[in-house]
């Protein structure tokens, strides 16, 4: 679990600060949703 919300913290952190518009934020946002998915299944 502390893997998974270190994870999220990270992949946070990387799209506010490489997102340049709403529609990149919400492109970022996605893909650290579908991280977060995909580790859930492991």
């Amino acid at each position: 679990m502390k893997k998974i919300t270190l994870l999220f913290t990270l992949m946070a952190m990387i799209s506010l600060l490489g997102c340049n518009t709403v529609q990149g934020f919400g492109k970022d946002v996605k893909k650290a949703g579908e991280v977060v998915e995909n580790a859930g299944k492991k």
